[in-house]
């Protein structure tokens, strides 16, 4: 019912009125060359040449729908009358030429629907008023054979009538809508691909986020929990704690900050900025301060690695090294890091420790080493060897194409 009375049926009598009016420059201009060339005023001459300057006017306005803004017109239109409500309608202009060609397809049948709406809405009022006032009138043509019809049935009739087409214009100008004025194929492509550079850019920064400020944050809480338990008994272990936290914060500040560069349009942080293994002494020495011993065995090579193998690397022994400190504890570790048969291998294990509370909004860790690995076509294992250790394993090739 409301497609025929209510907001909504107003809300399409108001577009499509709009659309008659567009018709009227173009049906005028073809009009006035018509008439002038047949000075015939006779009313079916007229008629006929209304329709013919109507069959003029379409093909002008496809024309003009060629025009790439004009989709984004139509579809502002929509919108604003809260017609385009469920649809996916383009807020772009058209790139292409199959892109103007819906546009002007769609443009052609707004125009014409409207100026047939806005010919029956502008006509049918004062021929209900004539048969309602002037029933009995000869000169109203409302005979039907040798049956003469009640004027007033006619103007009921006729008093419908706008309703109607309001309702199957609107109804199908909104099926149409969708097909002729939303995005085509290849613009959907090209927007499920920024799509998924987006998701991928924010996914790399929150792995960043979470392995950099993360590990630096499990990190010092730990260091000043342990300093704090021996803080009057030895100082000396205070003093070298508190400069582990030091270094701790300033490395990850630092991070912090190539990461939020890469936020920064106008000042973009370097993509291949990052720790590499080079740095892995510091961070076992942090491990250590912290109460979490590791015992290390790399191979040669390591500082040859490409950059971006050396990098995931690194972040992926970070992670594992914070998940020690996070659910086992103050334990000691194992590392293991070498080249075999053209990939870097990884394994880090170590005890299960005692029980530790949960903690809450975790998961996102081995997620984040999944990812990285991949990013490089490598693999990655995680989980408890069966003895009352957890091992943590990855393979990362050095020349494999990323996926």
């Amino acid at each position: 019912m409301s497609a025929l009375i209510g907001r909504r049926a107003a809300l399409r009598w108001v577009h499509l009125v709009l659309g008659g009016a567009l018709l009227m420059p173009y049906w005028m201009l073809s009009l006035v060359p018509l008439s002038v060339q047949f000075d015939d005023q006779r009313p079916l001459t007229t008629v006929l040449l209304q329709f013919a300057a109507l069959g003029l006017a379409l093909p002008m306005a496809a024309v003009t729908a060629l025009v790439p803004v004009v989709r984004v017109l139509e579809s502002t239109a929509l919108r604003a009358l809260g017609l385009g409500a469920g649809a996916e309608l383009a807020s772009t202009p058209s790139g292409s030429w199959a892109a103007r060609r819906r546009t002007a397809a769609w443009y052609v049948q707004h125009l014409l629907l409207g100026g047939i709406v806005s010919g029956i809405s502008l006509s049918v009022p004062p021929a209900v008023v004539a048969l309602v006032l002037f029933p009995h009138d000869d000169r109203l043509p409302y005979w039907f054979g040798a049956t003469r019809v009640p004027p007033l049935l006619i103007a009921a009739a006729l008093a419908v009538l706008p309703v109607l087409a309001n309702a199957a214009a609107g109804a199908w100008l909104a099926r149409i809508a969708p097909a002729l004025l939303g995005p085509t194929p290849a613009e959907k492509l090209a927007a499920a691909e920024r799509r998924a550079v987006e998701l991928a850019q924010r996914n790399r920064l929150a792995r960043e986020l979470h392995d950099s400020v993360g590990h630096a944050l499990s990190a010092v809480g730990i260091q000043a929990a342990a300093a704090g338990r021996v803080l009057a008994s030895n100082p000396e272990f205070v003093a070298e704690a508190l400069l582990a936290i030091e270094e701790t914060a300033r490395t990850a500040v630092a991070e912090l900050d190539t990461v939020l560069g890469l936020l920064r349009e106008d000042h973009p942080a370097d993509p291949a900025a990052g720790p590499t293994l080079v740095e892995l002494s510091s961070l076992l020495r942090q491990l250590e301060l912290a109460g979490v011993p590791v015992e290390t065995r790399a191979g040669p090579g390591l500082a040859a690695l490409p950059g971006e193998v050396s990098r995931a690397a690194y972040r992926i022994v970070q992670e594992g090294l914070t998940n020690v400190l996070r659910h086992a504890g103050q334990v000691p570790a194992t590392l293991r890091i070498e080249l075999a048969a053209g990939a870097l291998e990884l394994e880090l294990s170590n005890p299960v420790g005692a029980e530790r509370p949960s903690r809450p909004g975790g998961g996102r860790g081995l997620r984040g080493v999944a990812e990285r690995a991949a990013v490089l076509s490598g693999e990655c294992a995680a989980g408890p060897t069966g003895d009352g250790r957890w091992r943590l394993a990855a393979r990362l090739p050095i020349e494999g194409e990323k996926s």
